[in-house]
């Protein structure tokens, strides 16, 4: 039976086939494109000429059909035309910053690329992906532009595959993942730089005409030096709760490349990628070049916000078994370093099971015969026992701890070669140094060439022999503390300038085949320190190392900043002996990540060991809402005597404080309350002190408050120079 509509009800059905075409087309001429996540929009448009143009960046609008009618609201001078690609090629009408620069096969570096088409791939219900290709009108050359939106969190990861079918090689001068345009009234960068002992030092100023670029060149350890991770605030610089700001980051760990340069017409234009310096790829006829991720996320509502999307999506997509639990653990490094012996050993692992951890970490120092590993000039690349160490081998370690009832983990630097070492002296072909110039060491190592598939599998089998020989080895820490200087592989022979790139994508292959064969061991990301914390690398591990600097008082600064851009769950924060704070402050600041322990156990007084007993009971009530919670910072340490964060579940019925005194002068301390947030308002908590030391009285009476009260007056945690940590539970009561 056929339906016959009246005229009412087909100019709705006009109207609704209207407003969806509208959408997606507002011509034959012009096609839109919104990329929308929850809150948030990034609208691509095609202009009569079919260039692809990048016309809105910010809070999702209620219409779709008024993405189109963006750029008529604008009338900013644009002389080239071009300012506002969505993917800048050089050589033609471009006058600005560049994507993407390209040496064709027949040597011309002109490059235009225009719009074909585009598709959308519904991945999940959260999870889109965007699919834009722009070819070349007069070559065979061809760009893919890749969004993938995660919807819930306003996370979006944005790359490019490069592809042509001209008769011979081009040459790939500058390659970008993204290419961002922004409007605003004005723009603040906050980035971070650093050194050994110092990383994730933050600065932030306004961006002035001109480029401003970040990037790294050191091969391997590539964030040592400057971090690939940033903020844009625009059009002031955003607070914690308030403003509009862009949070970016590589997933590259490798040698990356961060433009932004403010345009004549006051609009940033921000494109991220692999460094190009001394890296111009050699891309031979129908194959892809893919550009590793950028990723990003927007808020306007400050950089609480915008790091808590960013955390959230971390756990549940990209760090291995973020939902899942950690180890505590007691590493041997900074209570023997290199010297050690099955009997000291034992000891300790003895001590791991006396202090309550679940498993006992054997750091450098293992291996190398014919040259022991017994400091850090010799050994690396001869992953054998060392006999006289060892006599017994890795496996009897393992049987000890699991008698303990402890499991047992080891340190490993598998990319690295020492020259008094067999593998150098039999493989001199696998390690990257110049032929024909004197060495140059950084810990006196080289790096093992990652471009050579042999080198891949060497590297590949040094994990899984320890695996096949120790079926019940549970953790790896794999570290990275050399630089690449006089850079040259043997193996690339004439493309020397594909080395850098190769070598991380080498990495990548490895990691890649671990994780395929032993998808849930945990396995830390050290560098050195920080050298390399990133999504590209972290997306085969469990967690990082933030600093080989563990003075608790330097690791609240280091680890405030780490947090917007990583969770809880990731951040490796062990109890040492650095600094000359009591073992209470040292445990506490520890506790907001994943725990761990290095130090000489026996020292302990039993007063000391008593409340890490205590401690870590309180950590296990708690360490589910540290790693899997929402995280709110309270009160900066930059800025204030004292440092204050917050986690809180997902339902908002168990949460933990921590406060911290960050300044020793007189009188310094807490003298307000401090507002708490992301509290059910309408919820009763009660507020317990805990992680005393025994003998004290608390900083803070057991209080029953509810949430509106805590989030509107606050509560005053007492720190001062006699309450120097202050640790608050919550708990809410019917």
């Amino acid at each position: 039976m056929k339906k016959i509509y009246n005229q009412k009800q087909l100019s709705a059905c006009l109207i609704l086939v209207s407003t969806l075409f509208l959408a997606v087309t507002s011509s034959a001429q012009m096609v839109t494109i919104p990329i929308e996540t929850k809150h948030n929009a990034l609208v691509l448009q095609t202009d009569k000429d079919k260039n692809l143009k990048m016309v809105y960046f910010g809070a999702r609008l209620s219409d779709p059909a008024e993405y189109s009618r963006i750029p008529k609201m604008y009338s900013q001078s644009n002389d080239s035309g071009v300012l506002d690609d969505a993917y800048t090629p050089s050589g033609s009408a471009n006058l600005a910053e560049p994507a993407i620069t390209v040496t064709h096969a027949d040597g011309n570096k002109s490059l235009n690329l225009v719009y074909v088409s585009h598709t959308i791939t519904k991945i999940d219900d959260n999870i889109s992906q965007l699919t834009v290709i722009l070819k070349d009108p007069v070559y065979d050359f061809e760009v893919k532009l890749f969004y993938k939106t995660y919807y819930k969190e306003d996370v979006t990861e944005q790359w490019s595959v490069i592809r042509h079918g001209e008769k011979g090689e081009v040459i790939l001068n500058k390659f970008a993942s993204a290419n961002l345009y922004l409007k605003g009234n004005g723009f603040w960068l906050k980035q971070y730089h650093g050194n050994w002992a110092s990383e994730m030092q933050p600065e932030e100023a306004r961006l002035t005409h001109g480029i401003k670029t970040i990037d790294s060149k050191l091969g391997t350890r590539a964030n040592l030096y400057e971090p690939s991770m940033f903020m844009v605030s625009m059009d002031k610089a955003a607070g914690e709760d308030e403003g509009k700001v862009l949070f970016g980051a590589m997933e590259w760990s490798g040698n990356f490349k961060i433009d932004l340069e403010l345009d004549p017409a006051n609009n940033l234009r921000l494109i991220a990628g692999m460094n190009n310096a001394a890296s111009e790829y050699h891309l031979k006829p129908n194959e892809d070049f893919t550009t590793p991720a950028f990723l990003y996320t927007y808020s306007e509502h400050g950089k609480g916000n915008a790091s808590r999307q960013l955390q959230s999506w971390a756990r549940k997509y990209k760090i291995v078994n973020g939902e899942g639990p950690r180890y505590t653990l007691l590493n041997n490094w900074e209570s023997t370093y290199f010297d050690f012996n099955e009997d000291k050993l034992a000891e300790l692992l003895k001590d791991t099971k006396k202090l309550g951890v679940d498993l006992f970490l054997l750091d450098d120092g293992w291996f190398g015969n014919k040259y022991p590993r017994n400091s850090d000039n010799a050994g690396l690349g001869d992953w054998q026992e060392n006999r006289q160490k060892l006599p017994n081998g890795i496996s009897s370690l393992i049987k000890e701890a699991k008698a303990d009832g402890v499991k047992f983990g080891i340190w490993i630097e598998p990319e690295m070669v020492n020259p008094a070492s067999n593998l150098y002296r039999e493989h001199p072909d696998w390690v990257i140094k110049q032929p024909n110039r004197p060495e140059k060491y950084f810990r006196n190592q080289l790096v093992l060439d990652l471009s050579n598939p042999k080198v891949q599998d060497f590297v590949f089998n040094i994990v899984d022999s320890l695996f096949i020989k120790n079926p019940d080895l549970a953790y790896i820490k794999w570290d990275c503390n050399a630089v690449i200087y006089n850079a040259y592989s043997a193996y690339l022979k004439k493309n020397q300038s594909n080395l850098y790139i190769d070598y991380d994508r080498g990495l990548y292959k490895v990691l890649a085949r671990i994780r395929v064969k032993y998808p849930k061991v945990p396995m830390m990301l050290c560098s050195g320190g920080g050298g390399r914390v990133d999504y590209g690398a972290l997306q085969y591990f469990t967690e990082y190392w933030p600093s080989d600097n563990t003075e608790p008082l330097e690791r609240i600064f280091m680890q405030w900043e780490y947090s917007y851009f990583f969770p809880a769950i990731t951040s490796s924060n062990h109890v040492t002996d650095w600094g000359k704070q009591p073992i209470k402050f040292r445990v506490d600041v520890a506790m907001m990540g994943r725990m761990g322990f290095d130090i000489v156990v026996s020292k302990l007084s039993k007063q000391e060991l008593d409340f890490c007993h205590e401690a870590l009971k309180n950590y296990d009530e708690l360490k589910d809402v540290i790693w899997h919670g929402d995280q709110y910072r309270l009160l900066s340490p930059w800025d204030n005597d004292a440092a204050s964060l917050m986690y809180i579940n997902s339902d908002h019925s168990k949460g933990v404080m921590f406060n911290y005194l960050v300044n020793n002068r007189y009188g310094a301390g807490t003298k307000l309350p401090i507002r708490l947030k992301g509290l059910d308002p309408e919820k009763t908590y009660q507020v317990k002190e805990i992680n005393l030391s025994s003998g004290t009285n608390p900083a803070v009476n057991t209080e029953t408050l509810t949430g509106n009260f805590l989030m509107t007056v606050g509560i005053n945690p007492n720190v001062n120079e006699y309450h120097t940590s202050v640790v608050l539970e919550l708990h809410a009561v019917k």
